[in-house]
This record gives C-alpha cells, structure tokens and sequence, in this order.
C-alpha cells in the first residue's frame, strides 16, 4: 500500500492549473514600493499555496523579486516572490 503524501503542494491540482500563456510583459512588471498588490500563483518557482489569492503590499525589492507583506489572520508574513507571481 502506497503511503500518503502530506507535502505543501497537495491538493493544489486545481489551483495552480495553468489558464493562460506567459507572456513577456509578466516578466517586466515593475511595482512600486508601498503598491497593493495579488498574489496569483504561476507555475515555476513559486511560494507555499496558502498565498494564492491573497492581496499583500511591496515593502521592498531583492534582484529582480519583490517582498510582500502579507497578513495572516494576526500575523504579518513577508514572501518574496517574482513580478509573474504578482498582479495589480
């Protein structure tokens, strides 16, 4: 019998399923420090699941990824994700 995996990708079948083609321009998005911005997740690369959908603010930038503060019930969670990750 196959033991089962409680790893963070499980369950995220449907949630990071890819609707539309990455373009160039995702790439190049530049954000402002202080912007609002949503966490939608892409494949590649990407953060624990449970950011997926959350709406967070730019406090600052490492390379070319961005650090977003995010709240998480009373706690304050900061995740650097790249601009592919991160819409308006």
């Amino acid at each position: 019998m196959v033991r089962k995996s409680y790893g963070k990708m499980r369950g995220t079948r449907k949630k990071l399923k890819v609707k539309e083609k990455l373009g160039i321009t995702s790439y190049m998005k530049r954000f402002e420090i202080g912007n609002r911005v949503h966490v939608v997740l892409k494949t590649g690369n990407i953060p624990h699941p449970k950011f997926h959908g959350l709406t967070g603010k730019v406090i600052g930038k490492e390379g070319r990824s961005y650090i977003i503060a995010i709240r998480n019930k009373k706690a304050v969670k900061k995740i650097v994700l790249k601009p592919e990750h991160l819409r308006l």
